[in-house]
């Protein structure tokens, strides 16, 4: 039987993935070198066009950084990099007057008090408007302009029939590019000399998400497999206002619709959130998707509602007008009754460890946006400095790659495989919804010590057999996925065990209180080889 042999091909940046961070590293690389987007030939496959809120960022008169670095702060709980904060926060106006450059078109405020010639809305941690938006599709508005300007750049070439499924290094352990299929399930090495991951996070591993076609943090383990430190795990961040529809795809409800005035209510007609935080549905998500939840197990209930039709039709119209037509496509006149809302994963605050140019801890390896782990968000992400963090760091990654030197040597020859075997789709399914029914159940919302040890066990377990599939069967993009997807769900429940306290998004009633006074948290640190011992 002859052995599969991929082939191979020189590139000089190779950018994995298309969404706001891939997208806006690739313009500003482009300007001095030759750049290769390896995307998903559809946008909805990544989170970015679903992001309906805004970017955050200090942009009115009334504002000011220490403000946005402060509420930044407050919900990162005590596990932010102030260092990364600030740098973030300052580099927020820039970001933004480089969008509006090209044409975004953010919302405009033609009110006679306007300080500001965009509307700015406010929304959960905030103490000040400071949210810049489209509408209410943010993501989409700057999804379709990046890829415009991305599609006009002749020093861009973009790649999408193929699909990364590892990357590849050289002797001295350094980044050298990936390997990828195409849809044929061939094999191809795109040689490269930096790699820039912007694959986006892990909200794939649960069963409920707020996208559709969510990542499950395959990029993060492609770099655990180069030997590059993930950092904050644990900290995977709930939604609270999905959509409730069993029997239709996931849609998120914005936060601004929170921010604007909305209000939560039990399905037996309790305002809940006024009682347990001073910032009623203003406070951080964490402390929103827990109050959720365990209204859900009082009342038995499997959502809760949002309720919005004070507001009026025509500020609903105004204000959310991509929201109010969705609802209406799936029956619900959000003008006249309540929004049914459950918590669903939605945003991974760990990832590949970073520095402020989006370097990992192996050479010529970068991650920006989601995969990356920066030290923004400490133990919670506030709403809306996801967008600003991919802008921000992209830029500052491009900045550092206009001067790298590539490295000279050729990447290891990669192991050639004679296996033809075919893994069944069906299969395949199976077993990831396995994995998403573990998570789900155990590493969640709320996480106990006997739940957590019960998905190690079982993760293991699953572990094992999908290996034993993958060391027979011939390449599989579904099944490469799995793979990379089963692992970093087992460090995840690692992470979540070896934290003993209850901090931000990770909440476990076993150990319910911060670590104790005077002592300072650390974030989670963890290779891929923890999970041998």
């Amino acid at each position: 039987m002859s052995p599969i042999r991929p082939t191979r091909s020189e590139h000089d940046v190779l950018v994995i993935g298309g969404g706001v961070a891939g997208l806006t590293l690739a313009l500003h690389v482009a300007e001095t070198r030759r750049v290769t987007l390896v995307r998903p030939a559809s946008d909805d496959q990544g989170a970015s066009r679903w992001a309906q809120g805004g970017i955050a960022a200090v942009l009115s008169p009334q504002d000011n950084f220490d403000a946005h670095v402060a509420d930044t702060l407050v919900a990162g709980d005590g596990l932010c990099d102030e260092r990364a904060v600030r740098f973030t926060v300052e580099q927020g106006p820039g970001a933004i007057e480089w969008l509006l450059s090209l044409g975004v078109p953010f919302t405009r405020d033609h009110s006679p008090s306007a300080s500001y010639p965009y509307h700015l809305t406010r929304e959960g941690g905030h103490g000040a408007r400071r949210i810049i938006h489209a509408e209410d599709a943010t993501g989409r508005a700057v999804l379709d302009t990046l890829k415009a300007h991305v599609e006009a750049s002749p020093a861009i070439t973009i790649r999408d029939d193929l699909v990364a499924i590892g990357l590849l290094a050289d002797a001295q352990q350094r980044c050298r590019g990936a390997r990828c299929l195409n849809e044929r399930g061939e094999l191809q090495e795109l040689l490269a000399g930096d790699t820039v991951l912007a694959t986006g996070g892990a909200s794939g591993l649960y069963r409920h998400t707020t996208s559709p076609h969510p990542a499950s943090g395959e990029g993060m383990m492609m770099a655990a497999e180069l030997g590059a430190e993930l950092m904050n795990l644990e900290f995977q961040q709930f939604h609270p206002t999905c959509l409730y529809d069993p029997d239709g795809p996931p849609f998120l409800i914005s936060e601004a619709v929170r921010g604007e005035g909305g209000r939560l209510y039990s399905t037996d007609g309790r305002r809940f959130m006024p009682e347990l935080d001073e910032r009623a549905e203003l406070a951080p998500r964490d402390i929103v998707a827990r109050a959720i939840d365990a209204e859900m197990q009082r009342t038995g209930s499997p959502h809760v509602w949002l309720d919005v039709a004070h507001l009026g039709e025509t500020a609903i119209r105004h204000h959310f007008p991509t929201i109010q037509a969705h609802c209406l496509n799936r029956g619900l006149d959000i003008t006249q009754a309540p929004i049914p809302v459950v918590p669903a994963a939605h945003y991974s605050c760990g990832g590949i460890a970073t520095d402020l140019d989006g370097s990992s801890s192996v050479p010529h390896l970068y991650a920006v946006g989601e995969v990356a782990c920066t030290g923004l968000h400490g133990a919670n992400r506030m709403a809306s400095n996801s967008l600003l963090e991919c802008l921000v760091y992209a830029r500052s990654c491009a900045a550092t790659l206009a001067t790298s030197q590539a490295p000279s040597t050729q990447p290891l020859l990669m192991a050639e495989s004679a296996n033809t075997e075919q893994v069944k789709g069906q299969q395949v399914q199976q077993w990831r919804t396995t994995m998403c029914d573990i998570m789900s159940h155990h590493v969640a919302i709320v996480r106990r010590d006997a739940g957590l040890e019960a998905a190690a066990r079982k993760l293991s377990e699953l572990s094992q057999e999908v290996h034993a599939a993958m060391v027979h069967a011939a390449p599989d993009t579904a099944l490469a996925s799995l793979w990379l997807a089963v692992r970093l769900a087992r460090l995840t429940v690692l992470a979540a065990r070896q934290r003993r306290e209850s901090r931000g998004l990770h909440f476990n009633p076993d150990c319910p209180h911060h670590t104790e006074s005077g002592l300072t948290p650390s974030p989670s640190r963890l290779r891929l080889a923890d999970l041998a011992t």
